[in-house]
């Protein structure tokens, strides 16, 4: 039997192009103007280069899951799989992905770079600190921590009440000793003693601006516009109160101009911003997919988790602030994540269970159903694993026709773009005959909690939700202070359509139970936390970390 390589064994493998040529195949001159090399094979594109492109809008095709099991679903993977595929049937395109976060690397989830022979490259350094993009948007959150705590040293001329101090810490590692801390404390040459916490840095509400923004003048002025607490009498003080906004763009300078990469299979990747799509909107930067759309015919990007979570905030945060509008959703599906939907167990999910698999297919159904509902058609890409049996796939095939979806059988995890090109071919018939029917899930002048309703009720098929006075008044007072238009961003649980990661399948008339709700009045969304969601992740009993390390050569091992 031959061996089955690793990702980052393929990945060293992988024979890179220079990057000036992978982006000459759409178009970008060599030129110091269009670009800036990152060394050999990462290159960051200028925002004036972008500016001067006229060319027609390409198709956008959206990349979602069905409920995913820990492990994911390859969601990235087959991002990068459709995108060589489009490339390899004569199609130019370009995959637009989340940079990723430390936190899953080192924790449960692994990289976010794709897998086996569609993955793009060069895989180490987009798993780690690639451009540094993350860091800089640490350094920048933090800056506006400390001349928040700063200001209120040297007299508090703005009155903060320091017990409303809403503009938390944050650091790109999962770590939950910082879920709730103290910080000023050791007497009065370190401040005025106050409760404090830590967001994972995906989870920072600069994160969701730095991908909302359209240009640098724009994320000025969003970062200007955060909410960083209230004064004794609940009056609100924003970042640009404390003349935050401009420090803070400036060590954003850099960060905010797209990454590109490229795949195994040598075609360009813009990899650029990655909110969490749990917590916060989870899909990749307004300007790098806006770049792609302008320099190829057909743009692959995905939304993270499963379709309630990242497929909805694309379309009801991104595509609302950015006036984009998918031509195509591509659902990603499992054999083995359906069977777990079905009632088996993860130790038998490589075993064959037809039967677990039609019950766990309402899962499927209902993430098909729920993307309707935005107006968009839909093509499932079935994810293949060597343990997925004949009669499973026939079931599973024969069951999206019953539902009017084509669905493709998709190897490219062995085999590249020669196991997406069917799938290829049924995103661009749709992308050809698409009509523009998106709409919104809702309207922007629904009331708050009424958007929060719409999407427990319509989406997550939950019966009611249920929130004490104290967020009910949070959001009256949201109201009243002018941001009732904005949308929402529900963060909770991936593994459920309810807040109970243990109830699979397609549950209905379970609770949406509301903890707490945040204005995020730069990104210009309401973030509803729901359930037991936690906004700075822990580190799972065997974290991932314990198998990373250099091996002899100083090669990364584990890495994956």
């Amino acid at each position: 039997m031959a061996e089955v390589k690793s990702d980052i064994q393929i990945a060293r493998e992988a024979r890179m192009q220079p990057i000036k040529d992978i982006l000459s195949k759409v178009g970008v001159p060599d030129e110091n103007f269009a670009f800036s090399p990152m060394g050999r094979h990462i290159a960051k594109i200028n925002l004036e280069y972008l500016k001067t492109l006229k060319k027609e809008n390409g198709k956008l095709i959206l990349v979602t899951a069905i409920t995913p099991t820990p492990a994911g679903e390859g969601k990235t993977t087959t991002s990068v799989g459709l995108n060589d595929g489009l490339n390899k049937i004569g199609k130019k395109s370009i995959v637009c992905l989340r940079e990723p976060s430390l936190g899953p690397s080192f924790g449960m989830k692994g990289g976010a770079a794709g897998g086996g022979y569609a993955q793009v490259v060069p895989m180490e350094q987009i798993n780690l600190h690639f451009t540094g993009d993350f860091h800089a948007i640490t350094s920048a959150h933090n800056l506006l921590s400390a001349l928040i705590d700063n200001h209120i040293y040297w007299g508090n001329k703005l009155n903060i009440d320091v017990r409303r101090v809403v503009w938390r810490r944050v650091m790109d590692m999962n770590d939950r000793s910082l879920r709730s801390i103290i910080v000023d404390l050791g007497g009065v040459a370190n401040g005025y003693p106050r409760q404090d916490s830590f967001d994972i840095t995906v989870a920072s509400e600069l994160m969701a601006i730095f991908c909302l923004a359209t240009d640098l003048k724009d994320l000025e002025n969003r970062i200007g516009n955060i909410t960083i607490g209230y004064t004794r009498d609940k009056q609100s003080i924003y970042a640009k109160d404390l003349n935050a906004q401009g420090p803070m763009t400036v060590l954003l300078k850099e960060a905010i101009r797209p990454n590109v990469t490229q795949t195994l299979e040598n075609n360009p990747a813009i990899i650029h911003g990655g909110p969490f799509a749990n917590i916060a909107h989870g899909c990749n930067s307004v300007i790098a997919t806006k770049a792609g759309l302008k320099l190829a015919d057909y743009v692959v990007t995905e939304a993270g988790f499963g379709a309630d979570l990242g497929a909805e905030k694309f379309l009801d945060i991104k595509c609302r602030k950015s006036d984009l509008k998918p031509d195509c959703v591509v659902i990603v599906a499992t054999i083995r994540a359906l069977k777990m939907h079905g009632g088996v167990a993860k130790e038998d999910l490589k075993k064959e269970n037809v039967s677990a698999l039609k019950e766990g297919m309402v899962n499927l159904r209902r993430h098909i159903n729920n993307i309707r509902k935005f107006g968009l058609p839909v093509t499932v890409a079935v994810n293949h694993f060597i343990t997925d049996t004949e009669d499973e796939m026939k079931t599973l095939l024969d069951f999206c026709e019953t539902q009017g979806v084509k669905a493709s059988k998709c190897t490219h995890w062995s085999n590249g773009s020669e196991g997406t090109i069917e799938l290829a071919k049924n995103v661009t018939e749709i992308c050809e005959d698409k009509k523009d029917t998106f709409k919104f899930l809702y309207e922007d002048d629904l009331p708050l909690f009424k958007k929060i309703e719409k999407i427990a009720q319509e989406i997550y098929s939950a019966s009611e939700v249920v929130a004490d006075t104290k967020v009910r008044q949070q959001l009256k007072d949201f109201e009243e202070k002018g941001y009732g238009k904005l949308p929402v961003c529900i963060a909770k649980t991936q593994y459920s359509f309810s807040t109970d990661p243990n109830l699979k399948g397609a549950p209905t008339g379970h609770v949406l139970p509301v903890r707490e709700v945040r204005l995020s009045s730069g990104a210009e969304f309401i973030v509803v936390v729901c359930g037991e969601i936690m906004t700075m992740p822990g580190l799972p009993r065997v974290p991932a970390a314990d198998s990373i390390k250099l091996n002899d050569k100083g090669e990364i091992e584990g890495l994956f």
